[in-house]
């Protein structure tokens, strides 16, 4: 589901955007690293670290993990059960999207033996999978069958209207901070404008469940908006945490996870934040 993309381009236009285009902080995209905060929000508020971001957002003791999760839930279930709505207006954007995934997943089927080399093309699980649209538009064009993974139920079920039954097998309406997937089910583990949702140690630990839950030889492709100038940004209407490409490099570093190729999604407008895919085992 393409969350980040909709809120990026509707909300982040009062603080340092990275490289969005929105004409009132542009001279705020010349900061440098040095000089900027690690992050900020939607409300100005500035962090000096992650770590200082966590503290705030959940307690000392995740005492407000809950509250965290329960707020992005509430914004989807608000929103239209389209292809329109799951991209925030921006539906135009849908077919260079899934034209870069379907690349993205043709390159690693040519993955060298130096990197373990490519995949197997037989079962995926969409992990965001909003109403089936990255399933039916790139996943279901290479792989045999998918699992879809979807915490808001009314996009499951329209998922469910649309997707073949004899390949679409699962609709697991859950978060990812809760999944658990199947041990040894997955060639391919896909997560599109989702990971945004979780924080930093629910992403780790989401990563390690995944791992499990890997085929031999299986991945796990990350796609997701990027800030490449700039420190990350927390949406407050939906709790959504926009990192920087360096961010998720070392959040895959640290769940042990060796990155296996990278792309920049191309073709999107350019009011739009950089989006990137990463493939990492």
């Amino acid at each position: 589901m393409l969350r980040s993309l909709a809120r990026a381009n509707q909300k982040h236009h009062a603080f340092s955007p990275g490289l969005a285009s929105r004409s009132p902080v542009v001279a705020l995209l010349k900061r440098k690293m040095s000089s900027a905060p690690a992050g900020e929000d939607s409300n100005g508020m500035t962090f000096k670290t992650v770590d200082e971001l966590w503290k705030q957002e959940l307690g000392q003791g995740e005492e407000k993990r809950t509250e965290w999760y329960q707020k992005a839930a509430d914004y989807w279930e608000q929103q239209e059960v389209s292809v329109n709505g799951v991209l925030g207006g921006y539906e135009h954007v849908s077919c260079s999207d899934l034209k870069a995934s379907l690349d993205f997943l043709t390159h690693i089927s040519k993955l060298p033996e130096s990197k373990g080399g490519p995949c197997e093309f037989t079962y995926a699980m969409d992990c965001g999978a909003g109403i089936g649209r990255v399933s039916k538009g790139c996943l279901l064009q290479k792989f045999q069958k998918v699992d879809l993974v979807e915490p808001c139920e009314k996009y499951l079920e329209k998922a469910k209207e649309d997707l073949p039954s004899d390949r679409a097998i699962e609709f697991i309406c859950q978060g990812l901070q809760d999944l658990v997937p199947a041990k040894g089910r997955y060639d391919c583990i896909w997560v599109q404008w989702v990971a945004l949702y979780l924080t930093d140690k629910d992403l780790i630990d989401f990563l390690h469940r995944c791992r499990e839950a890997l085929r031999p030889g299986g991945v796990i492709c990350f796609k997701e908006n990027v800030v490449l100038d700039g420190g990350f940004h927390v949406d407050k209407d939906d709790n959504s945490i926009m990192r920087t490409d360096q961010h998720y490099r070392d959040l895959f570093e640290q769940a042990g996870m060796t990155l296996l190729c990278d792309m920049r999604q191309p073709n999107f407008p350019k009011a739009l934040f950089p989006v990137y895919m990463y493939c990492v085992r």
